[in-house]
């Protein structure tokens, strides 16, 4: 059974940080596209960041640019989210999520397996 599971979500004041954690079970990753995902109150799912665990290719949404940073130990089959600098509207539900292949997907339909979620909530 396949499972990944968030964990390091908290609550910070603004301009803190956080370091999220995604443990994946069931299966290696290291050959996949890994990435992070959020929604806030009463909005869509969107993309946060993306690596490709077998190149190290990474991609960023504007909004998180120079203030997160996206890493993986493929030995440790574990995905990791530093979030430097946080403001308010970074508050969400923080998703891990992982597709097959190399190429990095922006869309949260294209990928395959979810975590159950991670709440960060920064105070301003």
């Amino acid at each position: 059974q396949v499972q990944l599971v968030e964990s390091g979500g908290g609550l910070v004041q603004a301009g803190g940080s956080l370091r999220l954690s995604c443990a994946a079970s069931g299966r290696t990753f290291s050959n996949d596209v890994m990435g992070w995902f959020r929604q806030g109150p009463e909005k869509e799912r969107v993309f946060v960041a993306a690596v490709s665990m077998s190149v190290s290719n990474t991609h960023y949404a504007d909004s998180v640019k120079g203030r997160f940073t996206i890493s993986k130990d493929n030995a440790k089959n574990t995905l990791y989210l530093q979030m430097n600098n946080l403001k308010p509207e970074d508050s969400a539900v923080y998703y891990c999520a992982a597709r097959p292949g190399t190429d990095i997907a922006l869309l949260g339909t294209m990928y395959n397996y979810w975590g159950q979620g991670t709440q960060v909530t920064v105070s301003s």
